[in-house]
């Protein structure tokens, strides 16, 4: 007869009654897979306690760093483009000037802005030169930059959405102190120089690609006076640094190191402020969305410009209107891929 036991060393013998394994012995195996089973359940649960513990410390950052301020307009928006679905666009505002914040008065040295599509595939980023010559509301044309002065960004942001018939959902204000720092705590960048320069506090740079600390890179991007198309190429060497951080930042060696992660984080929120509907949960799920991008994912761009002129004694950048109509169109349908105007290659190769 063939023991129920099945044990392969004794099927298909006859096996004594007193020989076969007591009931005891039996059961074991399935007591140790018991036992091995609540072991990685328990495991298992310790880890989710941890994580989650880890994603409110998370939150906890963003609650308490941000700050929030009205930063859009009052009234009514342009209405958004029923085609372009959920794609976002945030005005990305700043001072690489040694003076950090750009309060009341100030103009704004940096105008990104960031155009996220809709299925959260590829982010477009456009810069937006500070000496542009617009149509500023209530005031005349001037430089795009005294907008912020004139009516702080509620009104830069009017001035953009005039400009590109585009809606802005979000405007983040961030010090570049934070991308100095962040550059720090992910081990330095590599930036490629397209121009070499040698002026005191900026630094001194050949062409070519260079590792960079946090306070080379700072200098770096606030030099303007010995690049041929001055503040045009500050903003091409402000985008290298921001895919620079940016790569490094995605990589799975920040993104999976819970230490490096959170001093990331912290490192930006600490000096950003943010409209006040662009709240932690906002936030939070925009991230989360975006958690495939990766660096190829990102493109760059420079607002279209014409030419150069001296007007009532300042020096433009005069825009060329065909070309920045094409721009808001493909903005406002969510189809930059059909806008190859003004691309800029930061960090060739890297």
């Amino acid at each position: 007869m063939f023991d129920t036991y099945n044990d392969p060393m004794t099927l298909g013998t006859d096996v004594d009654a007193s020989e076969a394994p007591s009931p005891a012995r039996r059961r074991k195996p399935a007591g140790k897979l018991k036992v091995a089973l609540l072991t990685l359940a328990s495991m298992l649960a310790v880890l989710v306690l941890a994580a989650g513990g880890f994603a409110l410390y998370l939150n906890h950052l963003l609650d308490s760093n941000i700050k929030h301020s009205a930063m859009l307009p009052v009234g009514e928006q342009p209405t958004k483009d029923p085609g372009a679905g959920d794609a976002q666009n945030i005005l990305l505002l700043g001072s690489d000037s040694r003076d950090r914040e750009i309060g009341a008065g100030s103009r704004s040295d940096v105008i990104q802005l960031l155009h996220v599509n809709n299925d959260r595939s590829r982010i477009d980023i456009i810069h937006f030169p500070r000496d542009m010559y617009v149509e500023i509301p209530g005031h005349g044309k001037n430089k795009i930059n005294a907008a912020y002065s004139y009516g702080g960004a509620p009104l830069l942001v009017q001035t953009m959405e005039n400009m590109l018939n585009l809606r802005i959902d979000h405007v983040a204000q961030i010090d570049f102190q934070g991308f100095a720092d962040l550059t720090d705590t992910l081990g330095g960048v590599r930036l490629y120089v397209p121009q070499g320069f040698d002026e005191a506090g900026f630094g001194s740079w050949t062409k070519g690609w260079h590792d960079m600390n946090g306070e080379q890179a700072l200098g770096f991007v606030r030099e303007r006076h010995q690049l041929t198309q001055g503040d045009l190429d500050r903003g091409r060497n402000q985008q290298a640094w921001i895919k620079a951080v940016l790569t490094k930042t995605l990589s799975a060696g920040t993104l999976l190191n819970p230490i490096k992660l959170t001093d990331a984080i912290n490192d930006v929120t600490k000096y950003t402020t943010v409209d006040e509907s662009f709240d932690s949960a906002t936030i939070r799920s925009l991230a989360l969305s975006l958690r495939d991008i990766r660096g190829d994912d990102l493109h760059f761009k420079t607002a279209p410009i014409s030419g150069f002129q001296t007007i009532d004694g300042q020096d433009v950048d005069i825009v060329d209107s065909t070309l920045l109509s094409q721009l808001g169109k493909a903005l406002v349908t969510d189809q930059m891929s059909t806008y190859t105007e003004g691309t800029n290659v930061p960090n060739p190769g890297a």
